[in-house]
């Protein structure tokens, strides 16, 4: 399970960074469960809504500017998948050159280079799904790119431009052979890459010497802990070796440092690094606890970037693994912030969230869990109970769904007026009933007395008040299912199990002959009649026939 959430929960492991804002953006906002949570349409909307913008907008006019480089902001923090539909590939495309130029414009280039920033950075967030690689490239971003690389050498915002153009090439060519060949033989992409190795300034050099790398994990100027701590999550993904490397090197309390940092980048890089740290060695995952992680990562799930809270629930989810820190966690207050993340409208957030959960709640933690479901308020009671839905063990249902009162939930949920929290309790729902498909003994019906049935030799082929045909010869014989059901096995099983013939009222019999059936029949009858179930034992062991295609033994 956790290798699919490490697939569908850190998307921008291959070192995709963005420089956040001063201000929380609207669109990073995280809607909680509420009768207006945005729809489907409703985002769709909004991102036709950008992308006319970005269409409209391609000019060196300040308000032009302004807007297309908010409206790359915004597509960035959406859904990629409702990006992709809304038609943003051509137009962040588009903004990744610059406007035509007039006379007037030579002298004043507002938000110059920010523009195409925001678009290679959002174009960079789609080319992280493989399948949106292709497509990118082929509407012409690849070569707009390039160009980008080899315009900005200089300047004071030539680096951070570079940077986020680098990680876009970088995830476009990721495990793609044909954009590979097209970066390095067509569009010649390499020289300019191979460039930004030769930096001057010794401050941001990035050094090959790890111990350097840490002590700049330290550093009081936020570019730099944030380069470092970039190129470390790098180096750590690449190799297992490398990780205990960098773990012995030092690196694990520079890097809890971070979660307190004023840069919310440096923050989001950390917490990634950390999870990559408590993957498989379970003393790092105590050893992160015990240096102070927990609470300032629980911290960050209260942040309004959602990708900060994605992955502090990614890091402690990991962390949740050892039992050691699982209650930790829940005391440090960790629970009402996971289980409000439930009810996000991004689902690699709301998965890590529940990911979280589910270590919790493989302890003793369920106690403090039914606490909260009695005492919280009824917001925080049905996402609870939500949660223990679908994680919960089968021998806690009972407990938490009848005794504390959780099935009573998630019922409510069902009367809501809101949509999504009727579909939710309905899966809810859903996925208890297969849980309890299998019955205790104790709550099992007693089985019901054997029928008796006397029907004597003249309801044989008798019309009156039959219920089912059978089709011996292309003739039909009349008969009775519960004198069939009473008087032999081979019959229950035809109309009491999985059988087509179930629920047929016409039942053909091939491979037998109209006076054998009728023998048969007859001999039926006659065992009803004298309830002699020895004759129909030693019956059944002896013979069998072919009723509608299956083989029932009489």
């Amino acid at each position: 399970m956790e290798q699919q959430r490490e697939s569908r929960s850190f998307p921008e492991r291959k070192g995709q960074k963005r420089k956040l804002e001063e201000g929380p953006p609207a669109a990073a906002e995280d809607p909680q469960i509420s009768p207006s949570t945005t729809t489907d349409a409703a985002l769709l909307s909004e991102v036709a809504a950008q992308v006319s913008v970005l269409n409209s907008a391609f000019s060196w006019k300040e308000s032009d500017r302004a807007a297309a480089k908010r409206a790359a902001q915004v597509l960035a923090e959406d859904l990629v998948n409702v990006i992709v539909d809304g038609g943003a590939v051509p137009a962040l495309t588009t903004h990744l050159q610059p406007p035509p130029c007039s006379d007037g414009d030579l002298a004043h280039k507002p938000f110059e280079h920010e523009v195409e920033k925001g678009s290679a950075f959002a174009l960079g967030l789609l080319a992280i799904k493989p399948e949106y690689q292709n497509l990118i490239v082929d509407k012409g971003a690849l070569p707009h790119l390039v160009s980008l690389l080899k315009r900005n050498k200089e300047g004071p915002t030539s680096r951070a431009v570079n940077s986020v153009v680098r990680r876009a090439i970088t995830n476009l060519a990721h495990e793609n052979s044909s954009i590979k060949t097209r970066v390095s033989r067509l569009e010649g992409g390499i020289p300019p890459l191979v460039e930004l190795l030769e930096y001057s300034d010794s401050k941001i050099v990035e050094c090959n010497a790890l111990p350097t790398l840490i002590l700049m994990l330290g550093s009081e100027d936020a570019a730099i802990h944030y380069e470092a701590v970039g190129v470390i999550g790098n180096l750590v993904h690449s190799s297992p070796n490398i990780k205990k490397e960098v773990i012995s090197s030092g690196a694990l309390q520079p890097v809890i440092g971070l979660l307190s940092s004023c840069c919310p980048e440096s923050q989001r890089e950390a917490a990634l690094l950390l999870g990559q740290f408590a993957s498989t060695d379970s003393d790092c995952k105590v050893h992160i606890v015990q240096r102070g992680a927990v609470r300032p990562l629980i911290e960050m799930l209260q942040s309004p970037y959602v990708q900060l809270k994605e992955m502090s629930a990614f890091a402690l989810g990991r962390l949740a693994q050892d039992s050691h820190n699982q209650a930790g966690i829940a005391h440090s207050g960790g629970l009402e912030p996971l289980l409000k993340l439930l009810s996000s409208r991004n689902g690699s957030l709301q998965h890590n969230a529940a990911f979280a959960l589910y270590g919790l709640a493989d302890n003793e933690v369920l106690r403090h869990l039914l606490y909260l479901m009695r005492i919280s308020e009824k917001s925080i009671q049905r996402r609870l109970a939500l949660a223990l839905a679908h994680f919960c063990s089968p021998e806690d249902q009972r407990t938490i769904f009848i005794d504390e009162n959780g099935l009573e939930l998630l019922l409510g949920l069902l009367g809501s007026t809101n949509t999504k929290q009727q579909l939710d309790g309905a899966a809810a729902l859903y996925k208890l009933a297969n849980k309890s498909m299998a019955l205790s003994p104790v709550d099992a019906a007693a089985p019901s007395p054997t029928q008796r049935v006397y029907l004597g030799e003249q309801y044989v082929n008798n019309a009156t008040l039959y219920d089912v045909t059978f089709l011996v010869e292309g003739r039909r014989f009349y008969a009775h299912r519960i004198c069939l059901l009473a008087s032999s096995d081979a019959f229950r099983a035809m109309f009491d199990g999985g059988y087509r013939e179930k629920d047929a009222r016409d039942i053909e019999i091939p491979n037998i002959k109209w006076e054998v059936f009728e023998l048969m029949m007859r001999f039926i009858h006659w065992i009803s009649r004298h309830n002699n179930r020895d004759i129909t034992r030693s019956s059944e062991s002896s013979g069998s026939v072919s009723l509608g295609g299956s083989e029932a033994t009489l």
